[in-house]
């Protein structure tokens, strides 16, 4: 599915939703949908802007790891699974090091740090790319997985939770870290069988299992922490980890000998030309998610699905915490802002709106995938791909599979 379609159709809903209801009586619709265009376009820039500045950091840290040879090694290690789900990449390709690299990232929840890894294993899958506007197998399988947001250490969920004063801050902890590995998993087999990619070979069997051991463990070790440790927990591990990577990278360039403040530099500079690219992709999305959402289409969207499930006779409690859920594929910062406001719906003088049933869903909804169409737009547009194939459809896919997961999980533990 091209990207181009689905921001024609942001539009034209918009469009037509706002001429029904100003027919309706509604006046100040298409003034609204003016300003909330220009107010995504300005998000864009800023966005863009905000990002140059971890872009070129940490790039130029993956200069320096490059040069040094850290890289190289982190692809070899795990060239025996990414040779085989990523068969088109030669062997030992410093993109793999790059995508190991976003995937622990991301595995933390680090996002500043995750999108300059991705971006550079982005462009590196470009290289071996023969068409170079048409997505090849590989980015694809990298975007999808990359948009179902597999987190084991959600920092900045908890860390919301915790400013807004809820009283049991981590008790989404394990819920999101179910609901994102269901969504990966997804992900993983969804594009393995467009692709045919033999996932029960033994050896990417053998790595599946060892990821399912580790959450597993995960699960088994901080299910037993008490609430207050796990959060201690959580923010030292994703703390030493990227530290460490850091000192590890610097380390390892000054034991090979090599000029590491020149190698920061060139990776740096690299930052300012990704983030230049990157910004009339951002604010094309962004204007046509605000046109949406500003017209009155989410809204009209979640009253049909509260409207259909109650004539199924289902607990309906959930559809409250679905515009948290609905908005994720378009913005995180948007879906956020949601997911805030329904805490704020849901706050008494008695129970803080976090700790209630649709507080607790919104905090898995927003753990459970990432947001698909900022990551098209960044990754894509940062190499400049005009076709993406299916890979916005199986990215929609997965995040269905995150918001039902969200949805079961949250059920079984709060319901």
């Amino acid at each position: 599915m091209a990207l181009n379609y689905v921001w024609i159709s942001f539009f034209l809903v918009a469009f037509l939703i706002a001429i029904i209801k100003t027919i309706l009586g509604d006046l100040t619709v298409f003034s609204d949908l003016t300003k909330s265009i220009f107010d995504n376009g300005k998000l864009g820039f800023e966005l863009s802007i905000g990002l140059t500045g971890a872009l070129a950091f940490w790039l130029g840290i993956m200069k320096i790891g490059e040069k040094a040879g850290v890289v190289n090694f982190l692809s070899k290690l795990l060239n025996p699974f990414f040779s085989r789900i990523f068969p088109e990449i030669p062997k030992n390709h410093p993109a793999i090091g790059s995508m190991v690299m976003n995937f622990s990232a991301n595995m933390l929840g680090l996002d500043n740090a995750a999108t300059p890894m991705g971006l550079k294993a982005m462009g590196q899958l470009q290289e071996v790319n023969t068409n170079k506007e048409v997505a090849s197998n590989a980015q694809i399988l990298f975007l999808v997985l990359n948009t179902s947001g597999l987190t084991l250490i959600p920092v900045s969920i908890l860390a919301l939770r915790a400013s807004y004063g809820s009283q049991d801050t981590v008790m989404v902890f394990i819920p999101i870290l179910l609901a994102t590995f269901c969504s990966s998993m997804f992900g993983l087999i969804a594009v393995s069988i467009v692709q045919r990619l033999n996932i029960f070979n033994r050896v990417v069997l053998s790595y599946l299992i060892g990821a399912f051991i580790i959450v597993g463990g995960l699960v088994y070790y901080t299910h037993s922490l008490p609430k207050d440790e796990l959060k201690i927990f959580s923010n030292l591990t994703s703390g030493i980890i990227l530290f460490s990577v850091i000192a590890s990278f610097i380390t390892a360039g000054l034991y090979k000998k090599i000029d590491v403040y020149s190698a920061f530099i060139e990776g740096a500079q690299d930052g300012f030309k990704v983030a230049i690219k990157i910004i009339p992709y951002l604010i094309a999305i962004l204007c046509a998610i605000g046109a949406f959402r500003a017209s009155g289409a989410m809204d009209v969207l979640i009253e049909s699905i509260r409207v259909f499930f109650e004539f199924l006779g289902v607990d309906t409690r959930f559809v409250d915490a679905l515009p948290t859920g609905i908005m994720k594929p378009f913005s995180g910062g948007g879906a956020r802002g949601v997911m805030v406001e329904a805490w704020d719906n849901y706050n008494t003088s008695t129970k803080n709106g976090a700790d209630t049933f649709v507080g607790k869903l919104t905090s898995i909804m927003q753990g459970s995938t990432e947001t698909t169409f900022y990551v098209l737009a960044v990754y894509f547009g940062s190499v400049n791909i005009k076709k993406t194939r299916y890979a916005l459809g199986i990215g929609l896919l997965v995040d269905l599979v995150g918001l039902i997961a969200a949805i079961i999980i949250g059920y079984m533990f709060f319901g």
